[in-house]
């Protein structure tokens, strides 16, 4: 590896969206707002002010990375992103960061590592992608700080039923803010499902050829998808490669969201969910909706 200061980067576009995520910190503890956003550019000698007509954040940190793209700017934005000083506390998490961000980098012959408090930048020579912690032992704190690319368009739904499900994803995150945790999950569950329904209805042969489709009793059909509960879809396509491990791993609560609907039925289950099941239950959507969304691009 050849350690250079001051060098001239020039990153692919899956590595400027993955570091656009992790600048602007959704649903981490680095969460920059716009007014932040536009400090920690003005930083590396822009000059915008933050106001009326300030477009979407992710719009605005991408434009800024392809503007600094193939500069000397980029290595001090990506210095600055991964200062350890800003980790005081989370140097493990900041470590994970940084392995999971070199998977992308790796494309573009670069790695960044930290050397006690000093993050340094090389060149490679080849295409050496590090192996990272897999995703069925990842715990549930490194989970909750994961960052997802959430944008619930790329899945491809009806229109009319994105926007309602945007509508949902929006209640939710205001029902956490203000402590109502029930309400937030079953609105979560609902969306889940709204999201694996259309799904499986755009490629119903893969749906009901896996091994954990459900079938009736009587005939040993495959029932149909309005009769499939939220954990069949989830066991489907967990097997159909769609979502990971993660999803699975943490989606044990949101599978019986319908139970907790009725009050009997929630008292029952000795139910009582706190903010924390609520959050858990929140991530588990965003990472299912950005596998979704990576599924689909491909197929």
């Amino acid at each position: 590896m050849r350690l250079n200061g001051g060098i001239s980067m020039f990153l692919c576009e899956q590595s400027i969206k993955r570091l656009r995520i992790i600048i602007n910190g959704d649903n981490t503890d680095d969460y920059r707002s716009g007014p932040d956003l536009v400090s920690f550019f003005n930083k590396l000698g822009f000059n915008d002010c933050y106001g009326q007509g300030f477009p979407s954040r992710w719009i605005f940190t991408e434009l800024k990375l392809n503007e600094i793209n193939g500069t000397t700017k980029l290595e001090s934005c990506i210095k600055s992103i991964f200062a350890v000083n800003n980790y005081i506390g989370r140097i493990d998490y900041l470590d994970n960061l940084i392995d999971e961000f070199n998977q992308y980098l790796a494309f573009d012959k670069l790695k960044i590592f930290r050397e006690n408090e000093k993050i340094l930048i090389g060149k490679i020579d080849k295409i050496i992608i590090p192996r990272i912690k897999e995703q069925s032992d990842i715990s549930e704190k490194e989970f909750l700080q994961l960052a997802f690319d959430t944008s619930i368009d790329d899945i491809g739904l009806d229109y009319n039923i994105t926007e309602i499900l945007k509508i949902r994803i929006g209640e939710a995150e205001s029902n956490i803010k203000v402590g109502c945790s029930l309400s937030a999950i079953i609105l979560i569950g609902s969306v889940a499902e709204g999201i694996l329904l259309g799904v499986a209805t755009k490629y119903p042969r893969d749906f009901n050829t896996v091994n954990r489709a459900p079938t009736n009793r009587n005939d040993g059909k495959v029932k149909p998808f309005n009769a499939w509960t939220l954990n069949d879809f989830i066991e489907s396509a967990y097997e159909l490669d769609i979502i990971h491990e993660d999803v699975k791993k943490f989606s044990h609560v949101l599978r019986e969201f319908r139970n907790y609907i009725h009050p009997y039925q929630q008292l029952c289950s000795k139910f009582s969910p706190n903010i924390h099941t609520a959050a858990i239950c929140l991530q588990v959507l965003k990472a299912l909706i950005t596998q979704v969304s990576e599924y689909v691009r491909k197929v």
